[in-house]
């Protein structure tokens, strides 16, 4: 069936002349229509415009344009909707956004237009990406298509789960402390998070701007490193974006990884690990280990001070960024007497409490007598936890640990607890302080109820093409990135 197949399958069908882009198209909407009743993963879909854009890439393939020259061609893609697409709505999963469009794209949509791919729509997010289980969307939750009783992560829970029930074969999302890696985990799919300054944030709505990195969700390795090669570069409109050339990522996935070397860090081995999430990465390095790969145990010292850095520095930035939205320029508008009151009704209505509670800690922090104490303190421990990492890499080529400490929770089942929700990131989040690259791989289920694990590997910044090449081997070598959820069974309708 043609939604279940990966990015590089449906190229090879769409250039053999197997299937059209219009088929692999309507294909996708048709899978949205049946599931979106269930799944929540979209929060707009424009089935005219894209299959208007799957006829134009039709037309290219009659007249011999090639792979090489378009990569993505005819082949669907979506988006968390907080990247900027041209004349579509960009919410961010708020109110305080409603009626908003774009006027123009973010470079990565520029980037996806020129490789030919089909804009499909716009994907549920936690409230501007602030949350792990994207319950806290103003628009409702998003379900796991493993469970449609548990959440399936977050912020990028929409692209996990459009993804993970066969909507669409990739999807972006936002990685800000975890927000592709952890719902990828969750959901049974790749997530990639590049390095800080590796894909243009232009276009992208910040949440933390010193963290925020745009990634991709897919069925395989070899689509992540397919998509990664489209999106990856140079923007000169991203003051963070790195010059740095951008190889050839899929073309390296299938070298050798005997005698790469790998961490084990002692500090990731936290009480409270689900004991089959454990099992799950044991059994994992232990198949890295029948490839060759070799095991080291390292330590990450200040491991534990990351959490408290990280929600000291998010909502620091968040609170600087979410000041735009007053109600004077776009989005909602609650008048006022005054000015003043204009701004507190707009925001008091447009903001859920999520985003509320993560811009008065960040405000506070960043406050007089308040700013030496915690924000200034949180950027000294960032640096320590970068140089931790960077001392690591000297000595190993990539680290593992569990992407989650658990599985897939029950909807509302931690919504009353922030900190309980904020300790979801607890493996993700350092990958973002220290700017490096990760990626979290399917390795196991739990038996009752059977839902997904994932493995997270991290490598140095820039250092994507062992990263992909040390998950496509052990992605080759186990069963599980072929696991259907049951939403897609013949039994399931």
């Amino acid at each position: 069936m043609l939604p279940r197949l990966s990015l590089t399958e449906l190229r090879a069908r769409l250039a053999a002349r197997e299937c059209s882009a219009v088929e692999v198209t309507r294909a996708c909407l048709d899978q949205i229509q049946r599931r979106e009743g269930q799944l929540h993963a979209f929060l707009h879909v424009d089935a005219a415009d894209a299959l208007a854009q799957a006829e134009a890439a039709d037309t290219a393939l009659r007249n011999g344009v090639t792979p090489a020259e378009k990569p993505l061609l005819g082949l669907p893609v979506a988006l968390k909707d907080n990247i900027a697409v041209r004349g579509q709505p960009l919410t961010c999963g708020s109110r305080i956004l409603e009626g908003f469009v774009s006027p123009y794209d973010a470079t990565v949509v520029e980037k996806l237009r020129a490789a030919g791919a089909v804009l499909l729509g716009r994907l549920n997010l936690d409230e501007f990406a602030m949350g792990s289980s994207t319950e806290t969307s103003a628009f409702g939750p998003t379900r796991n298509p493993w469970d449609l009783e548990r959440i399936p992560g977050g912020s990028s829970g929409g692209s996990a789960a459009a993804v993970a029930a066969g909507e669409v074969p990739a999807a972006l999302g936002s990685d800000t402390g975890g927000s592709v890696r952890q719902p990828a985990a969750h959901c049974g799919v790749v997530g990639l998070k590049p390095t800080y300054g590796r894909v243009s944030r232009y276009g992208l709505v910040a949440y933390a701007s010193s963290l925020d990195q745009i990634g991709c969700l897919t069925r395989t390795v070899r689509d992540a490193a397919v998509l990664l090669g489209v999106l990856a570069g140079h923007d000169p409109r991203d003051s963070t974006s790195v010059p740095e050339p951008v190889p050839d990522y899929a073309a390296r996935l299938d070298g050798a990884v005997k005698g790469l070397r790998l961490g084990l860090p002692r500090e990731y081995r936290i009480a409270g690990l689900h004991p089959e999430v454990e099992a799950a990465v044991n059994a994992a390095v232990e198949t890295l280990r029948a490839l060759g790969v070799e095991t080291v145990e390292i330590s990450l010292p200040h491991t534990p001070y990351a959490l408290a850095a990280y929600y000291l520095i998010a909502p620091a930035e968040a609170s600087a960024n979410l000041a735009r939205f007053d109600g004077v320029r776009y989005g909602l508008r609650v008048e006022g007497a005054d000015p003043i009151e204009l701004y507190e009704r707009t925001r008091g209505r447009g903001f859920g409490p999520e985003v509320k509670r993560r811009i008065l800690l960040g405000t506070f922090a960043l406050s007089a007598g308040y700013y030496d104490a915690y924000y200034l303190r949180a950027q000294k421990v960032r640096t320590l936890i970068r140089q931790d990492f960077l001392r690591a890499f000297e000595q190993v080529d990539a680290i593992v640990t569990p992407t989650t400490p658990g599985p897939a929770f029950r909807l509302g089942e931690k919504l009353s607890d922030p900190l309980q929700m904020y300790l979801e990131d607890i493996f993700t989040l350092s990958c973002n302080l220290a700017g490096l690259c990760g990626i979290s791989v399917p390795c196991g289920f739990t038996r009752t109820p059977r839902l997904p694990i994932g493995l997270q590997l991290l490598g140095p910044p820039f250092g994507e093409p062992t990263l992909l090449r040390l998950a496509h081997a052990y992605e080759q070598a186990t069963p599980w990135h072929r696991e259907v959820p049951p939403l897609e069974s013949p039994a399931g309708g």
